[in-house]
C-alpha cells in the first residue's frame, strides 16, 4: 500500500476516534505511564492486542523509545495501513491473528516472556467466552509480574450497582458533549473506506471475516466480566488506574509462576 494514502487515511482515523473519545489522549498517556514504571526496565516488551491501524503502538515507541511492541489484529484493512503508515519503525511489528482463535499467542513466536500486554478501545468486541480464554492464553506469554492494561469503557454491573452504572453513563455522555465530534464518525469512516477504489477489496475481506458482529451490546462492555475473566486466568491483582465515568483504564498484574 502506498505509504502516503495510508497515513492520510490513519489521520483521519485519528479525528474520528478523538471525537468519539474526548479523553483519549489523557487515557493514552496515563497507559504508557503505567508501561514505563511497570515494566521494570528500560526496552520492554509489549503486546497490543486489538491495535487497529497502530495508534497506541506508535505513541508508546515515541514514549519509551528501548520498547519492541508487537501489534496484534485480525482486521486485514488497518493492517494494512498501520504497516504501510508506520514501515519506519523498526521497534514496531505487527501479526495478522484473531484473538477468538486458540493459538494465538503461541503464533506470535516470541523470543521472551512479553512485560506487558496493552489495549484500547477493542477488546470488547470479544464476546466473554472468547476473552476469558485470550486472557488465559496471554497469560502464557506474559512474564510473571507483568501487567495488562486496557482502555475502554466498562460499565458497573446494573445489578449490584445500578446507580454507579448510570453515574458512569452520565459522566461519559455529559464528556462528549462537552467536546462535539467535528470528524468522521465510526460509521462514517467505515463508509468512505469502503468508497475508495485503493481500500475495497480490504474492506470487502474485513466484511468476509465478521469482524463487526461482537460489537454492539456485547456483554464485554461490563466491568465484572473482564475482572472475573482475569482473575480466573491467573491474575493477582485487578483494579482501575485511572477512570472518567465508565472510560476506564484497568490494570491486571500477573501472579505465580511462569505459565505454559
Amino acid at each position: 500500500m502506498d505509504r502516503e494514502l495510508a497515513a492520510a487515511w490513519v489521520d483521519r482515523w485519528e479525528a474520528q476516534q478523538q471525537g468519539f473519545l474526548p479523553d483519549r489522549e489523557e487515557r493514552f498517556t496515563a497507559l504508557i505511564d503505567a508501561v514505563a514504571d511497570g515494566a521494570g526496565r528500560p526496552d520492554p516488551l509489549v503486546l497490543d492486542l486489538g491495535c487497529g491501524p497502530g495508534s497506541l503502538a506508535v505513541r508508546l515507541l515515541d514514549r519509551i523509545p528501548g520498547a519492541t511492541v508487537i501489534g496484534v489484529d485480525a482486521d486485514p484493512l488497518l493492517l494494512a495501513l498501520a504497516r504501510a503508515a508506520w514501515a519506519d519503525r523498526a521497534r514496531l511489528r505487527f501479526a495478522e491473528l484473531d484473538l477468538r482463535a486458540a493459538g494465538w499467542a503461541a503464533a506470535l513466536r516470541l523470543d521472551r516472556p512479553a512485560d506487558a500486554a496493552v489495549s484500547t478501545t477493542a477488546l470488547h468486541w470479544l464476546p466473554p467466552a472468547a476473552l476469558a480464554a485470550m486472557y488465559a492464553e496471554l497469560a502464557t506469554v506474559l512474564r510473571p509480574g507483568g501487567l495488562m492494561l486496557d482502555g475502554d469503557h466498562l460499565a458497573e454491573d446494573e445489578t449490584a450497582a445500578p446507580t454507579l452504572a448510570r453515574l458512569g453513563r452520565a459522566l461519559t455522555e455529559r464528556e462528549e458533549r462537552r467536546h462535539p465530534a467535528e470528524a468522521d464518525s465510526w460509521a462514517g469512516w467505515w463508509e468512505a473506506v469502503k468508497a475508495d477504489p485503493a481500500l475495497a477489496g480490504l474492506a470487502e475481506r474485513r466484511e468476509r471475516l465478521g469482524l463487526d458482529a461482537e460489537h454492539h451490546g456485547s456483554p464485554s462492555g461490563r466491568l465484572s466480566v473482564h475482572v472475573d475473566a482475569l482473575r480466573k486466568a491467573g491474575f493477582a491483582e485487578v483494579g482501575t488506574l485511572w477512570q472518567r465515568g465508565d472510560n476506564r483504564l484497568l490494570c491486571a498484574v500477573l501472579g505465580g509462576a511462569a505459565r505454559g
